[in-house]
């Protein structure tokens, strides 16, 4: 009885979360289509839409594929190679360029690819004139795969570390070969990750607009979500805009069904819990192959934020330290990320939690596997509806009720918390169902449930992924600025919309000095992330 009433409570709890998330799309997109009473889906059929259309395509195309050709190896290496020197901080820098901003990214990319950039300089002076230009739809692959190559390796390494230890023993006795344990051992896993993880990436690459806008170099290189920002900021036609994100989900919709099939479940394998140790990776072909992996990645993630360093140590940075400005956008963006953290991986959880139990055997009917399957889209569509078509549809319901302004922050940390849904979900899912697989049958017979279950099985187990998930939200929060960019006024000033500010009066040392800050906050937000990766095994012996 008490179980029946726990799961009702939990269903009930994720629809709530789930009505509250399309109650806040749906509101906004109503409001931008009741300016002129609907959308006259004529206008898609120009030469300038589908032009875009095929450039969103091929550079999404592109750049997932290569993110995630780059991403399989590197994260292979680092699972093989659990202990050498600076792992920890290799694995935490890895997930600060999706913390970063992305004009800071961009600029660090073109101190190394850029005309008189680290890499042309070079070449020049072997007597190449102008050999790379990075911008067009190179420099738009470089700035992606930079980005989310990090992102999708990191989803591969936590798959590939939640392999149990005695399948790496039953592999080291029967003497598989390297092409072996990838094939049986570690392949299914990654072949479980991938859809999603293309996905994502594939989302994160088609709605790119600041990457896209400073490295595309013209028209020639524009995307639907340029074309969404120009008519709403320079045409205001909100039918117009919504047609193309209509457009655009469909589009992004249909590959994402075409993955969702491809996908596989990984049978989860009992373990007892010890500490993972590999046998395979000891010959000096395994040894080379895996470090010339590692320090290809790190030389290429790197160096651009090593630029930003050095150009940012150029800045004065003890008169931006003693700046009240700062001090205010400081305190301002970290109450934003934490709290919009802190709600996105609540959500998260607790419709990830709904969806597994209606789901659940005995209520596995078309309804349950609907509710859950608009659980699962829900949280990938959520990157298909751009920043700026939530924030100027919240604008317009707002507006009527006086200064905006007073509502920004509530509607600047909705709207990050459910920009970082979709990242949060793709880490706590795989984990949670993995925690599911292997304590649900005990607990149950245990009649472990409610709090006691929450403090003494889940929070223990699921204590690594709950912590990557939040250090992602808050960086990507951190670096938020398209729904500041909207809201963002004297009384509410971030650390992104304070440097863009700079950027934009042509104060570049200050900007300069301030993207250091704000690469400091992020790789802070990574450590406390990660910060439980090395600590565990100590446990575990003990």
């Amino acid at each position: 009885m008490f179980a029946r009433r726990e799961n009702r409570m939990t269903i009930v709890a994720g629809a709530l979360c789930l009505g509250a998330f399309l109650s806040f799309v749906g509101l906004a997109v109503a409001a931008l289509l009741a300016q002129t009473g609907g959308a006259d889906g004529g206008t898609l059929f120009d030469a300038y839409i589908w032009r875009v259309t095929r450039f969103t395509l091929l550079q999404a195309s592109l750049s997932t594929l290569l993110s995630v050709l780059f991403a399989i190896p590197v994260a292979r290496a680092l699972a093989r190679r659990p202990q050498f020197f600076g792992r920890i901080w290799l694995v935490r820098l890895m997930a600060l360029p999706l913390g970063l901003p992305v004009l800071v990214g961009a600029l660090g990319l073109i101190e190394i690819w850029g005309r008189q950039g680290f890499l042309n300089s070079g070449l020049r002076w072997l007597g190449l004139e102008q050999p790379v230009s990075i911008y067009g739809l190179f420099g738009i692959l470089l700035a992606h795969v930079f980005f989310n190559m990090p992102l999708a390796a990191r989803l591969f390494l936590a798959g590939l570390e939640r392999i149990p230890g005695e399948y790496w023993r039953s592999a080291a006795n029967l003497g598989m070969p390297p092409r072996a344990l990838f094939r049986f051992v570690e392949w299914p896993v990654l072949r479980g990750l991938l859809p999603g993880a293309a996905g994502l990436v594939f989302m994160l690459c088609a709605t790119s607009f600041t990457l896209v806008l400073t490295l595309g170099g013209g028209p020639a290189a524009s995307t639907i979500e340029v074309a969404i920002y120009q008519a709403l900021r320079f045409e205001f036609d909100p039918p117009r805009a919504i047609a193309l994100s209509g457009l655009q989900i469909a589009m992004t919709g249909l590959l994402l069904l075409v993955l969702r099939h491809l996908a596989t479940e990984p049978e989860e394998g009992m373990t007892g819990g010890r500490t993972v140790r590999r046998f395979d990776g000891g010959s000096w072909n395994s040894r080379l192959t895996d470090g010339a992996w590692i320090a290809v990645a790190l030389t290429f993630l790197a160096a651009p934020l090593v630029a930003v360093v050095v150009s940012g140590l150029d800045a004065d940075l003890l008169k931006l330290a003693r700046d009240p400005n700062v001090h205010k956008a400081l305190l301002t963006s970290a109450a934003i990320a934490l709290a919009s953290a802190l709600a996105s991986v609540t959500m998260a959880a607790i419709m990830i939690r709904a969806a597994t139990t209606v789901v659940a055997p005995r209520r596995s009917g078309p309804l349950a596997r609907g509710f859950a399957g608009a659980i699962g889209a829900s949280a990938s569509l959520i990157l298909l509806v751009p920043p700026v078509v939530l924030g100027a549809g919240w604008f317009l319901l707002l507006r009527p009720l006086g200064d905006v302004a007073r509502f920004a922050p509530v509607i600047v940390v909705v709207i990050n918390a459910l920009m970082a849904l979709p990242f949060v979900h793709r880490i706590l899912a795989p984990a949670m169902a993995t925690h599911a697989a292997r304590s649900e049958r005990l607990t149950a017979s245990l009649g472990i449930r409610g709090f006691h279950r929450l403090r003494w099985i889940d929070l223990p187990a699921l204590r690594k992924p709950l912590l990557m998930a939040l250090s992602f939200a808050m960086a990507l929060s951190l670096g938020d600025l398209g729904a500041v960019a909207l809201f963002g006024s004297q009384d509410m000033v971030t650390l992104p919309w304070l440097l863009y500010s700079r950027m934009g009066s042509y104060r570049t040392a200050d900007a300069a000095g301030l993207a250091l800050f704000l690469g400091l906050l992020c790789l802070i937000f990574t450590i406390l992330g990660t910060a439980d990766h090395h600590r565990q095994p100590e446990r575990r012996k003990a």
